[in-house]
């Protein structure tokens, strides 16, 4: 079973999750909760750039997001306008990935609305399923319950069944669908008489949206020993997730504080360095660099007395396991190249793939093993999300 823990770390919001004795995720936001992600802006657009068909948007602030026109068919203008896309109109946009390192902000016009359960796209129609459902009977009786649902709508909108929501009755999955589409009829007719640069919604602080996020049944409490976030989680809970409300404890020993208590500051300092010591003595070495981020695994101190091959498949093993905690505990995403110890043996190879896979189906963040070049690299996609913890702090 897992823990939330919340506070406060070096003037930042201080997010750990923490599964039996091990820190497993580690998210620091500002006080002000700078992430711009999922929020929804009232943009005017600076200029339309043809050669890469995508625009830019100014959001105000300062900040500038890019705005594929090849993803954007339609735009949500909220100026009048031709309907195509040109400098100085006014459109409604969601960031849908935040800044990292040198890269804008991207923004999309299908605007998403998440839940504990689904998720409301307008924009795209249809129903889909978390690729983490993979009952197929379950998933076409609940395709026709929403089909029927969307069509009572005019078919506007689509909706995607998150992983929680396969353990959910059918009338709680059509009352949240009911609850976000409010919500987006109530910020469309808001829209129009907003002024530019408006943000017309604010997603959840990271804190909130790692409690809705969490898969049903793992959370075994939510600790935290700052009231005003004990208040603001209380009401949430209260809320939406009422199931986890007894869950949630407000921490209140003066002489050893929460980020004392479970080490934070030595979590941090660990997650932020690129050696990575294994229990065999082996070790990773783990570099983020501006196009993806590379692994190094080596036998570092390992002194088994086994075969040659049988030690470096059982630290390929071990190694495997750690860089799955290392990517969900660093938020590391995008390209990540792999660096295994070789190994001589095919069948070795094989059930590497495989427990590398199986590991990484268990992180909340689309993770996919794609494939073992033949420079026996080890090629991992993570969806880009939230910025990487170094960026972070």
């Amino acid at each position: 079973m897992d823990r939330l823990i919340v506070t406060q770390l070096n003037d930042r919001v201080c997010t750990a999750a923490v599964s039996g004795s091990r820190i497993t995720q580690l998210m620091m936001e500002p006080e002000d909760s700078s992430s711009l992600l999922n929020n929804i802006y009232i943009g005017k657009v600076q200029k339309v750039v043809g050669n890469i068909n995508a625009a830019f948007v100014d959001i105000g602030g300062g900040r500038t997001g890019y705005y594929s026109l090849d993803e954007n068919k339609e735009h949500l203008f909220v100026s009048p306008s031709t309907g195509k896309l040109k400098a100085g109109d006014e459109i409604v946009v969601q960031v849908s990935r935040d800044a990292v390192k040198t890269k804008a902000p991207v923004l999309t016009g299908k605007l998403a609305f998440t839940g504990r359960y689904c998720v409301l796209t307008a924009g795209k129609t249809g129903v889909g399923f978390s690729n983490k459902i993979g009952d197929n009977k379950y998933k076409a009786r609940v395709r026709s319950m929403l089909n029927e649902a969307l069509a009572e709508d005019g078919d506007r909108f689509g909706i995607i069944v998150r992983t929680n929501g396969a353990g959910a009755a059918d009338e709680v999955l059509l009352q949240e669908y009911r609850q976000l589409k409010d919500m987006y009829l109530k910020l469309s007719k808001e829209a129009s008489c907003r002024t530019c640069y408006s943000c017309i919604y604010r997603a959840l602080p990271g804190y909130i949206a790692a409690i809705r996020d969490s898969y049903s049944g793992t959370l075994d409490g939510i600790v935290t020993d700052i009231p005003a976030y004990y208040e603001e989680l209380k009401d949430y809970l209260e809320e939406y997730q009422a199931e986890d409300a007894d869950k949630l404890t407000l921490y209140e020993d003066k002489l050893l504080p929460l980020s004392k208590l479970y080490s934070l500051d030595s979590a941090l300092e660990h997650a932020l360095n690129k050696h990575v010591w294994l229990k065999s003595g082996g070790y990773l070495v783990i570099e983020p660099t501006e196009a993806m981020v590379v692994i190094d695994v080596n036998t570092g101190k390992y002194s088994g007395k086994k075969k040659m091959q049988d030690t470096i498949c059982r630290i390929n093993m071990e190694a495997a396991d750690e860089i799955g905690r290392q990517l969900r505990l660093r938020n590391l995403s995008g390209i990540i190249l792999i660096d295994f110890i070789d190994m001589e043996r095919e069948e070795d190879r094989e059930m590497l793939m495989r427990h590398l896979g199986d590991v990484v189906s268990k992180d909340p963040v689309k993770t996919t093993v794609v494939d073992m070049t033949r420079l026996n690299l080890v090629e991992v996609t993570r969806k880009k999300v939230r910025k990487p913890l170094y960026e972070q702090v």
